[in-house]
């Protein structure tokens, strides 16, 4: 007898199974053999069977459009809101609202790429810098530095009790900082307004230098993240006097806080824009390790 094509019901055996299956039956003594064609048919395929693997983009807007795209009603967002490798991730097939399982491995990405400049205010981080160095480096950075809000001013100069700097005194620190190279250290003197003027003093001579008035705090504003919305931070300006010279420092006031909060809004917009549900974590691994 000829071998011949039929199916085999498999419905209600679990889950991801089709109602049923085509196979070959081998008539022979003992009721004969079967062979599955799955192997078979798929040597012939010209196309996935189904929609596989991560995109990775680099802006929330392309996140957003490609999640748009491939979405359908059981897709979900996932975030990982804190540093320092925020996320944004997008399962497109993940499980269904009545419980049946899907493969979930369709997914996009974004990483929540950070700016040159911000990345650069990151690293200098409470590096110390020779007076020279500190004024070249404000002078470089000078686009980033803001004015301050009216209420930015009132709550950090009552928490810091220090003056919070305008652009342009930065500015003119930078200069005198640059004027001063080459100049000795001789004191320092706590204002009542939280400002320090320092002095300084020709190395061959012994007369009273000029002096310079240092803010205690001042602000930065740039978008952290490429594309991004602006993020404000106050940053502490610092110093220390040692062996007559003096070395420059500072530090950004939760600035990690701050990125937590505008990857937050930013969850916020992809689920408003997609209209799909978000989660803070990740979702579950799948066997192919995504």
């Amino acid at each position: 007898m000829k071998p011949e094509i039929t199916t085999i019901a498999v419905k209600g055996l679990g889950g991801g199974l089709p109602d049923t299956i085509p196979v070959v039956l081998f008539p022979g003594e003992k009721g004969g053999t079967l062979r599955v064609l799955k192997n078979e048919i798929e040597q012939f395929r010209t196309g996935p069977d189904r929609r596989r693997g991560t995109a990775t983009v680099t802006t929330l807007l392309s996140f957003i459009e490609l999640v748009n795209r491939h979405k359908d009603d059981d897709s979900a967002i996932f975030a990982k809101t804190d540093w320092p490798k925020p996320a944004l991730t997008a399962v497109l097939d993940y499980h269904t609202l009545d419980g049946s399982p899907r493969n979930a491995d369709h997914r996009v990405l974004y990483t929540f790429p950070i700016t040159p400049e911000f990345q650069a205010w990151i690293d200098n981080v409470g590096k110390k810098f020779e007076q020279a160095e500190f004024a070249a480096f404000l002078e470089d950075h000078a686009a980033e530095l803001a004015a301050p809000l009216d209420a930015e001013k009132i709550e950090f100069e009552r928490l810091f009790k220090a003056t919070l700097a305008a652009p342009n005194e930065l500015i003119s620190l930078a200069r005198d900082l640059d004027i001063r190279v080459g100049q000795r250290f001789k004191q320092a003197v706590k204002l009542q307004s939280g400002e320090v003027e320092l002095s300084f003093t020709e190395e061959h001579t012994n007369a009273t230098g000029e002096k310079i008035t240092v803010p205690g705090i001042f602000m930065i504003a740039m978008p952290a993240f490429v594309d991004g919305a602006q993020v404000r931070i106050p940053a502490r300006l610092r110093y220390r006097a040692t062996g007559g010279s003096v070395v420059w420092f500072y530090d950004l006031y939760r600035w990690q806080d701050e990125l937590r909060d505008r990857v937050s809004q930013d969850l916020a917009k992809a689920g408003k824009d997609t209209g799909l549900p978000t989660f803070e974590g990740s979702p579950e691994t799948t066997s192919r390790g995504l």
